[in-house]
């Protein structure tokens, strides 16, 4: 079984969310599903709201759905996709 490279942006619901307190959330999140977290940026969207894409590894074979609506469910997210994913060992 191979290891997966995912890129997972995360909404918050206004320009003033605190992305730090999102991030620590998502990092919790994703390590508690076996993942690992490899980086993290802010990404302007418009008007002052900016986005994060967290990007782990995790094998590939994780569930999808359950980690996004955890993702979800941190306070001040209004949503979180996977927008990357990719297979990286053999």
């Amino acid at each position: 079984m191979s290891d997966a490279g995912v890129k997972i942006k995360i909404m918050p619901d206004s320009p003033d969310a605190n992305l730090e307190e999102i991030e620590s959330e998502a990092r919790k999140i994703i390590e508690l599903k076996q993942g690992r977290v490899n980086s993290s940026v802010k990404e302007p969207v418009a008007f002052g709201l900016n986005s994060l894409i967290i990007t782990f590894s995790i094998i590939e074979t994780f569930e999808q759905d359950p980690l996004t609506e955890a993702l979800k469910n941190i306070e001040h997210v209004s949503s979180a996709e996977i927008i990357d994913f990719r297979r990286i060992g053999f």
